[in-house]
């Protein structure tokens, strides 16, 4: 892996914490979630304050996120909200911590100019070691403060200068003025600078989640389902449960849901293009197989293997070729099943506030798309890249580093963005699927 760490693929945006004053902060606050402190002096963080270096020195990679539930945070700096979220157990964790520190900015800039804020992200499950817990889990609340208090200390002083300003003795009460001016010494001057962080709440209604071989969960869809990677899960709490081998299901259930749309249908993008690439990634793959040196290999090369080992090639390239000569406006419609090997190669997520979660699931139904892969579900890349010869691992990280790494917001844009739809979505007609549910009647 130290190839895909060199180049920044793996581990990359890291924050860098060397200084003395933030080892001794990131210490204080490590000690008061776990017990524990480090003897490192110089380590990375993620946005939740995760560091590798730590976790390997305790031996304990999931020390901020025991059970890997209830994900602890430690934030030295607000510049952790850039910073990545590793080995995260719920798909939703990322974006809660980002929001929070962008809704807090000024006040966590503040907080963190002196000292480490440590916090949690709190729901009501302690433990998932049986499935079914996973559904018991829907609101995030986050609760913070600084280690020493500062944010609890500040809402105290708030109520006591509150009572000053507001009871008839106030004036005349030493103790209650003796009270305010021992916590005005820890938290300044909370009347014209008030110390608050705004209470939170998130709904976890739709994500995935590591456990038990993946899982993703869709509960707030009209046609709800889980959909598990490692092997279906019996006995969930949800109407639907299919395997990622059960390919037509999943391909009606995202269908019904209005969560995928075609890659050639979909406005503002060069969906030939796209789909070209997806194609130089399965020639990869062939190339891979025949002990092909790809070192600097460009896009010609590609090609030139496509042609060399065309009786290798096989149906998911086939497919997408025609799909890009109908785009062309070479050749007609092919028909691509849901039970062809290339048919979620077809496709993107569609734009709804579970985009980033469709595109990720697809991504694991195409993956010879090693671009989307890595960019949507980097533990799968990870797991991936790991089986790969030398000669494949390097002209991954080389396309990458050039196609990707250099231009990420591009990228992303390119390939999945969206435009305003050309027109307003058609009315869900009452059926009998609207009636019984899209896969039969639910058997009680």
């Amino acid at each position: 892996m130290n190839r895909l760490i060199q180049s920044g693929l793996m581990f990359g945006n890291l924050i860098h914490v060397a200084s003395p004053a933030l080892v001794e902060r990131y210490n204080r606050a490590l000690e008061a979630l776990t017990g524990k402190t480090t003897a490192q002096t110089d380590f990375h963080i993620d946005i939740s304050g995760y560091s590798p270096e730590v976790g390997d020195e305790l031996g304990d990679h999931l020390y901020l996120n025991h059970n890997g539930v209830n994900r602890q945070f430690i934030l030295l700096t607000t510049q952790q909200k850039t910073a990545p979220l590793l080995d995260a157990k719920f798909s939703t964790s990322r974006d809660i911590l980002r929001q929070f520190i962008e809704a807090n900015e000024s006040q966590l800039f503040a907080l963190t100019a002196k000292d480490a804020v440590a916090g949690e992200l709190v729901n009501t499950v302690f433990d998932v070691s049986n499935p079914e817990r996973l559904f018991d889990i829907h609101t995030i609340k986050i609760e913070a403060d600084t280690t020493s208090g500062t944010v609890r200390d500040a809402e105290k002083l708030g109520a006591l200068v509150d009572r000053f300003k507001t009871e008839p003795d106030g004036w005349h009460d030493d103790v209650l003025i003796a009270d305010m001016i021992t916590l005005a010494k820890r938290t300044g001057d909370v009347v014209r600078n008030p110390v608050r962080l705004r209470q939170m709440e998130f709904r976890q209604e739709n994500f995935h989640t590591s456990h038990f071989g993946g899982i993703y969960v869709f509960r707030q869809v009209e046609h709800p389902a889980a959909i598990c990677s490692g092997g279906v899960v019996p006995g969930l709490p949800i109407a639907y449960t299919f395997g990622l081998d059960q390919r037509n299901k999943v391909a009606k259930f995202l269908d019904l849901n209005g969560l995928v749309e075609p890659i050639v249908r979909a406005r503002g993008i060069d969906a030939s293009a796209i789909l070209r690439q997806k194609m130089d990634f399965i020639v990869v793959d062939i190339a891979q197989e025949a002990e092909i040196d790809l070192t600097r290999a460009t896009r010609r090369d590609i090609r030139g293997l496509a042609r060399r080992y065309a009786e290798r090639l096989p149906p998911e390239w086939h497919a997408l070729n025609q799909l890009v000569q109908w785009a062309d406006g070479d050749a007609k419609w092919p028909r691509i099943a849901s039970d062809h090997p290339a048919y979620f190669y077809t496709l993107r997520a569609s734009d709804t506030k579970d985009a980033s979660l469709v595109n990720m699931l697809l991504s694991e139904l195409s993956p010879k798309d090693i671009r989307q892969l890595y960019i949507c579900h980097k533990e799968a890349f990870y797991a991936a890249y790991r089986g790969w010869t030398d000669t494949k691992r390097a002209y991954v990280v080389d396309f990458l580093t050039r196609e990707y790494v250099a231009d990420k917001a591009g990228a992303r844009e390119a390939l999945f963005g969206h435009d305003a739809p050309l027109e307003e979505p058609a009315p869900v007609r009452e059926d009998i699927i609207t009636r019984v549910g899209p896969w039969g009647a639910v058997r009680r």
